[in-house]
């Protein structure tokens, strides 16, 4: 008898704890209580699986999609974009206006906000950083440089909350470049703080803090509850997990191990449509996928050996192997819904034959071996990078061009890339501010080599076109010099645009408030569990 008690005890015991332990078990998304409907209420923690790490999370030292997920959660900028569009919204300033000929902007500052260190945000902050940027180095810096260049006068702080901007020339897209991620406001306290080791220690106004970084696996942000938008983020706590493969990260959202991933496989849409418990996302075009040749590289620095290459490229199969038909083939570094596309020009049709021939006249000599660099990460632009490299070498191979596919960790392979190291690069660029300035002056001008100009490109009539339109604010005038532009681009071929996707994004069902902005990135401040 004493045993048989011992034995319902024992029992007893057991049920107790799988219940205790059945009450603890949380999932990615579990939240903290239910409201009256039954569903669960704001808060929690989202895991987003992504495809790659982080470079750095300072917003201006960044120049990568996975480093301005980030930061958009963690910094505000100035002033904002629309929730699904390019429009200019206030910001931390809540007020702006600028005199008739374009050269001062005045911003009126939202008082009472505090950085996530407890400092003031004020005029003498925001002076700080645009101190900052202009002082600081070009490689370091390229998206100052890339945007405003020399451009800024002057900024001085008027009053503790007006701060007033003097351009040396009209920067047409002004505002739009003020919008951008790489813009966020930081903390001068924590800069000086952290020193070079600021990039790894971000200190915003944004609706998240920065809590830990784990490299090549997981930042963890949490609410910032003092954020300045009431009631705002809705959120505990976002941790963005790095699962590299695409296949695992879809297989780690179906077994709720995360609950937003990117990177979806075209080809996996339909099997997500049909999971109940899932749901698709699409986010605006607003981008290229391009192989980048680097022209001032052996037989490269032959525009018909460029010419040539685009030639030789088969976007079509492309597209069909690697897109599941979710792209348009890309003749133009800009896409078509950019104000200033020349959808005039005719693109390189794929003409093996061709090829073949401007490599004769050229005198292409067919025993080198060029590299041939595959992105290691996936992107919307670029879903699989080692594949789509293998294909190209394909396409070179039947036109007599050997190549060698490379690969390097992400952070190296940018940096690599953006020294002039490749001879071919895969990349991409998802628009910052939805102007042609952003792509072409930004990726294909003289003064942007080192910072977005891999390809080393130079132009001197290009330059001046590109010049002329940022100094105007007459859209039709500035819409002429970049299909300008964009005709010597064409003839000069220093890229192989690609591709324009359609960007896809899985989520939960229980995921809501999550609206994909055109730019690629977007903070989470609205998004909650239920």
């Amino acid at each position: 008898m004493k045993k048989s008690k011992g034995i319902w005890f024992l029992a007893f015991v057991l049920v107790l704890s799988m219940a205790l332990v059945g009450c603890n078990k949380s999932t990615s998304s579990d939240s903290k209580e239910k409201d009256g409907s039954g569903e669960k209420t704001a808060g929690g923690t989202l895991i987003f699986g992504r495809g790659g790490d982080s470079v750095a999370l300072d917003p201006i030292n960044a120049t990568d999609g996975e480093s301005f997920k980030i930061t958009d959660n963690v910094f505000d900028t100035l002033v904002s974009f629309g929730k699904d569009n390019t429009e200019i919204e206030p910001g931390l300033a809540e007020k702006y206006e600028s005199t008739k000929d374009g050269l001062k902007y005045t911003f009126h500052l939202r008082k009472g906000i505090k950085f996530h260190d407890g400092t003031d945000f004020n005029a003498d902050a925001v002076v700080f950083n645009f101190d900052r940027w202009k002082k600081g180095p070009a490689e370091e810096f390229p998206y100052y440089v890339s945007q405003f260049g020399d451009n800024i006068k002057e900024v001085k702080a008027v009053d503790d909350y007006t701060v007033e901007i003097t351009l040396n020339r009209v920067v047409a897209p002004f505002y739009k470049n003020l919008a951008m991620s790489a813009f966020g406001i930081s903390s001068p306290a924590a800069i000086e703080k952290y020193g070079d080791k600021y990039k790894e220690h971000p200190v915003g106004t944004g609706p998240f803090k920065f809590v830990e970084w784990k490299r090549n696996d997981t930042i963890t942000l949490e609410k910032n509850k003092d954020y300045w938008q009431k009631g705002l983020p809705k959120l505990d706590k976002v941790v963005f997990r790095t699962i590299p493969d695409n296949s695992a990260r879809l297989n780690a959202l179906s077994a709720g191990e995360v609950d937003l991933i990117d990177g979806v496989n075209f080809s996996d849409v339909e099997s997500i449509k049909a999971n109940k418990d899932l749901q698709i996302f699409y986010r605006p075009s607003l981008n290229v996928g391009y192989l980048g040749l680097t022209a001032t590289r052996g037989p490269l620095k032959d525009k018909k050996v460029r010419q040539a290459l685009n030639y030789a490229v088969d976007k079509k199969a492309l597209i069909d192997a690697f897109y599941a038909g979710a792209a348009d083939p890309a003749k133009n570094p800009i896409p078509p819904t950019i104000d200033g596309y020349n959808d005039d020009i005719k693109d390189y049709p794929y003409d093996p034959e061709k090829a073949k021939a401007l490599l004769k006249e050229a005198g292409y000599d067919n025993s080198q071996t060029l590299e041939l660099w595959a992105m290691p990460v996936p992107r919307d632009y670029m879903p699989n990078g080692q594949k789509v490299a293998e294909a190209l070498q394909k396409n070179f191979a039947d036109v007599g061009v050997k190549t060698k596919i490379v690969s390097y960790e992400w952070a190296t392979y940018l940096d690599k890339a953006s020294k002039g190291e490749a001879d071919m690069f895969l990349l991409g660029w998802t628009g910052d501010n939805g102007d042609a300035d952003n792509f072409l002056y930004a990726l294909l001008d003289e003064d942007s080599i080192g910072s977005n100009n891999y390809s080393y490109f130079k132009n001197d009539e290009m330059h001046k076109l590109l010049i002329e339109a940022q100094s105007t604010n007459d859209q039709a005038k500035r819409d002429k010099l970049y299909k300008k532009a964009q005709e010597i681009i064409k003839e000069e071929a220093p890229w192989i645009p690609l591709v324009h996707s359609t960007p896809v994004i899985a989520g939960k069902k229980s995921v809501s408030g999550y609206v994909p902005h055109p730019t690629g990135t977007e903070p989470l401040t609205e998004v909650e569990l239920k």
